[in-house]
C-alpha cells in the first residue's frame, strides 16, 4: 500500500470523530468500543434525543456497516436512534415517507444517505422548517442541510482511473477501450466518480476512452449480463470500471467466465464478494470508503447540531485502493470487514 494511504485509514478518521465528540461525551469517548458514557454533560445535552437514521438501503452490506456504524454512535452517546431504510438504493418514493415519518414522530435530527440529489429536496425543506436538523452521508443534496459526510468522488474516481491505467499498460492496452458499468442514475455520487474517473484515466492514459456504458439498476444478475454482452461485442475490451460493489460484483463474474481473459476491472466499495474477487483475482482493485464512519460520525454530528454546535459543512474521510497486493494488510481489515449492524 502506498504510503500517504495509511493516514486516510486511521490517523484521519478516529482524530476527526475523536475532535467532534468529545464535547458531547465529557472526554469519555472510545471509537469503536462498548463503553457507555457516562458524563452529566452527556447525559444533559443528548442523551435521549430522537435520532433517526435512514440510509439508501436495508439489504446491502455497505448500508448494514453503515447502520452498524451509527448503531455505535448512538450507544456512546445515549441518544434514541431509529436506524431504517427503503429495500433498494432506487426507492425514493420510500425514503420520502421514511423523512415524513420522522417529521410525525418528532424526531430532532435526521441522518440521511439520499438516494437522490434533488428529489428528496423538498421533503429535506420540509423536516427543517419543522426545527429538524438534517446530516446528509455519501450522497450530497441540492437543498441546504446541517452538513454532509462523504468520499470526495471525484478524487476517489481519479484514483480509479489512475489505477485503471496502470492495469492496462501492464497488459501492453494502454489506448484501450473501457467499458463503464454503472449502478444507478440520477447520483451525483456515481456521477462524479465516473468523472473522476475519466480524468484519472486521461491524465495518465490519454488515447484510453470509455466506449459504452449501461444502467443495471443494483441488480448484480443484470450487471453479469452486461458486462458478457460488452465483452462479446468488443473482443479487444481492455477494462471494466464499475461505480459499486454490485457493480462490481457482476463485472467480476462475468470476466472470470472467460477462460484467459485480461480485462481489468476497477470497482467501487468492499463487500465480501468484491474481497473474494480481489483475492481469485478476477476483480483487479477496488476503491473502498468507511461506511461505518459515515454511519459514526453522522449521528455524532446530529447530536452536536441538536445541542447547538455547528458540524463541519464537509467532511471528508478519504479512499483507499485496495488490490491482491494489499487485501490482507493488518490496517486495513476494518475497513475490508466492517461490523454490520444485521445479528448485532
Amino acid at each position: 500500500m502506498a504510503q500517504e494511504d495509511k493516514p486516510k485509514v486511521g490517523t484521519i478518521v478516529i482524530s476527526v470523530v475523536v475532535a467532534l465528540a468529545v464535547g458531547l461525551l465529557g472526554g469519555k469517548f472510545l471509537f469503536g468500543g462498548t463503553s457507555q458514557p457516562t458524563s452529566a454533560t452527556t447525559k444533559g445535552t443528548v442523551a435521549g434525543t430522537k435520532i433517526d437514521v435512514i440510509t439508501k438501503a436495508t439489504q446491502s452490506d455497505f448500508w448494514q456497516s453503515m447502520l452498524a456504524g451509527s448503531k455505535q454512535s448512538g450507544k456512546d452517546l445515549g441518544v434514541n436512534l431509529l436506524l431504517t431504510g427503503p429495500t433498494a438504493e432506487t426507492d425514493i418514493a420510500p425514503q420520502v415517507a421514511l423523512i415524513e415519518d420522522s417529521i410525525s414522530r418528532g424526531a430532532k435530527a435526521i441522518v440521511l444517505a439520499a438516494n437522490s440529489s434533488t428529489a428528496l429536496d423538498s421533503v429535506i425543506d420540509k423536516a427543517r422548517k419543522a426545527g429538524i436538523k438534517v446530516i446528509t452521508v455519501d450522497n450530497a443534496v441540492e437543498t441546504q442541510t446541517d452538513g454532509f459526510i462523504g468520499t470526495d468522488n471525484i478524487k476517489a474516481g481519479q484514483q480509479a482511473g489512475a489505477k485503471m491505467c496502470d492495469l492496462i499498460t501492464a497488459k501492453g492496452h494502454a489506448n484501450g477501450d473501457i467499458f463503464y458499468e454503472n449502478a444507478a442514475s440520477g447520483q451525483q455520487v456515481l456521477v462524479d466518480r465516473r468523472d473522476g474517473f475519466v480524468s484519472g484515466l486521461g491524465a495518465k492514459c490519454p488515447k484510453a476512452k470509455i466506449v459504452a456504458t449501461q444502467v443495471n439498476n443494483n441488480d448484480v444478475n443484470v450487471a453479469v449480463s452486461q458486462v458478457t454482452d460488452v465483452l462479446n461485442s468488443h473482443p479487444n475490451l481492455a477494462g471494466v470500471f464499475a461505480d459499486n460493489n454490485t457493480s462490481g460484483t457482476g463485472a467480476a463474474r462475468a470476466v472470470s467466465s472467460r477462460s484467459g481473459s485480461s480485462v481489468q476491472v476497477v470497482s467501487f466499495d468492499s463487500d465480501p464478494a468484491e474481497i473474494a474477487a480481489i483475492k481469485d483475482g478476477s476483480l483487479q482493485a477496488t476503491i473502498v470508503q468507511n461506511p461505518f464512519f459515515f454511519g459514526y460520525q453522522g449521528v455524532v454530528e446530529a447530536a452536536m447540531a441538536v445541542a447547538g454546535s455547528q458540524p463541519p459543512v464537509r467532511l471528508d474521510p478519504g479512499a483507499v485502493v485496495v488490490d491482491k497486493k494489499n487485501v490482507g494488510a493488518p490496517e486495513l481489515q476494518a475497513l475490508l470487514n466492517p461490523a454490520k449492524v444485521k445479528g448485532s
